[in-house]
C-alpha cells in the first residue's frame, strides 16, 4: 500500500532491526527484550491501565485513503493513502493529574541520539503542551546498551536550539540531564518511575 505525505512525497517507514539473541546476556526477566520499542511501551501502558495507574495510549495516525483494491467481495486492501496531517508525538494519556505526551525513539548509535527523526512541528507541539502545563518528553532507547531514558521537552527543546546546530545529542549529556528508565518483566518499560522522579524535583 502506497501512503504519502500531504505534500505527496512517498511515506518510507522506519526499520528497526530486531535485536538478535546473541547481542544480550539471557535473563528471564527480559524475555522481551526483542519487542520493537514502541510495542513495548504499548504493553507498559496496558499494564498501568489493568492496575488503575495511568490512561496512556498511542495516538492514532489520520489517514486519507484515496484507493481501495477488492481482490474479494468480502475482503477490501488499502493500495493508497495519504496522511491527512503531520503527525505530532507517539503517545498521551493522563498520569496523577498530570497530562503526559511524548515521542518514543530507538537507536543502534552507542554514543548518541541523532536528531534526523525530529521534526519542527513535533518540537512546537511539545512546547504548546509544556506551556499548558502538560509534560511533554521524550523516550530514548539504546538499543546496543538496552538502556532507556527520559528527557524532559524542556532539556531536549534547549539542546536543539543550541547555537552549534549539532545534528546529535551525546550519550554521555542524557545520562547527566535525563532520567533513566528501569526494565523489567510487568512493565516491560517503566517510564512511570522515571515520570515520578521528574515530578518530584
Amino acid at each position: 500500500m502506497a501512503i504519502r505525505y500531504p505534500n505527496g512525497k512517498k511515506f518510507q517507514p522506519k526499520r528497526i532491526p530486531s535485536a538478535k539473541k546473541s547481542d544480550y546476556k539471557k535473563d528471564s526477566s527480559f524475555s522481551n527484550r526483542g519487542m520493537r520499542f514502541e510495542e513495548r511501551i504499548e504493553e507498559s501502558n496496558e499494564f498501568y491501565l489493568s492496575r488503575g495507574f495511568a490512561v496512556i495510549h498511542k495516538k492514532p495516525t489520520p489517514l486519507q485513503i484515496v484507493n481501495v483494491h477488492y481482490p474479494k467481495r468480502s475482503a477490501a486492501v488499502v493500495t493508497e493513502a495519504y496522511f491527512q496531517k503531520p503527525s505530532t508525538t507517539d503517545f498521551n494519556g493522563v498520569y496523577k493529574g498530570f497530562h503526559l505526551d511524548f515521542e518514543a525513539k530507538e537507536t543502534r548509535n552507542k554514543q548518541s541520539f541523532p536528531l534526523k527523526n525530529f521534526h519542527e512541528h513535533q518540537l512546537h507541539h511539545m512546547r504548546a503542551v509544556t506551556d499548558q502545563g502538560g509534560k511533554a518528553f521524550v523516550l530514548v532507547h539504546f538499543s546496543m546498551h538496552e538502556e532507556v531514558f527520559l528527557i524532559p521537552a524542556s532539556i531536549f527543546i534547549a539542546w536543539t536550539n543550541n547555537e552549534e546546530k549539532r545534528k546529535s545529542i551525546p550519550k554521555s549529556w542524557i545520562e547527566e540531564s535525563g532520567f533513566r528508565v528501569s526494565q523489567g518483566f510487568m512493565p516491560s518499560v517503566d517510564y512511570l518511575s522515571a515520570v515520578d522522579e521528574w515530578l518530584s524535583l
